[in-house]
């Protein structure tokens, strides 16, 4: 059974914050609800852009998401 909104969220935000990645593929966050479609994964992935849960981060041909803290903070580092 797939995980509600809120639950999907709270997972793709653990992954996000566990990951060795700063930055992720919407593809890694697929195997935080393996009974949700793709496009409903990308879609809260989104919504949590929008909340500012998440950010995007692009490397000049893909996009890629993260938490917003990591992301500022590998930036800096590099």
């Amino acid at each position: 059974m797939a995980l509600s909104t809120e639950e999907l969220k709270n997972a793709i935000e653990e992954k996000a914050t566990t990951s060795p990645k700063p930055q992720l593929y919407i593809k890694d966050f697929y195997a935080c609800d393996p009974d949700s479609k793709p496009r409903v994964i990308k879609n809260v992935a989104n919504e949590m852009v929008r909340e500012g849960r998440l950010m995007f981060w692009s490397s000049g041909s893909t996009t890629m998401y993260g938490i917003p803290s990591r992301i500022q903070d590998e930036e800096v580092s590099e």
